[in-house]
């Protein structure tokens, strides 16, 4: 009797044994995806850095204007 509660708890414990390797695998794959991201965001930073600065200048206005919106909105209340 106790030679089969054996052999039946063992494939439990390989399934479960299999499951953690296999949520381990899943977190390193997108860790190395989230790593591979974060450098070519960083790379399309520095290459595309003078564009970058022009629409962030562009976009100066656009924020002054809605920050005042927002005041304005803030101030009604």
């Amino acid at each position: 009797m106790e030679e089969q509660k054996k052999t039946a708890d063992t494939p439990v414990t390989e399934v479960k044994e299999e499951k953690k390797s296999s949520e381990v695998g899943k977190m390193m794959i997108k860790m190395l995806i989230g790593v591979v991201l974060i450098g070519l965001g960083l790379w399309a930073v520095i290459g595309w850095w003078p564009d970058l600065v022009t629409v962030f200048k562009g976009c100066i206005g656009l924020f002054l204007g809605l920050a005042g919106l927002i005041f304005i909105a803030i101030a009604k209340e």
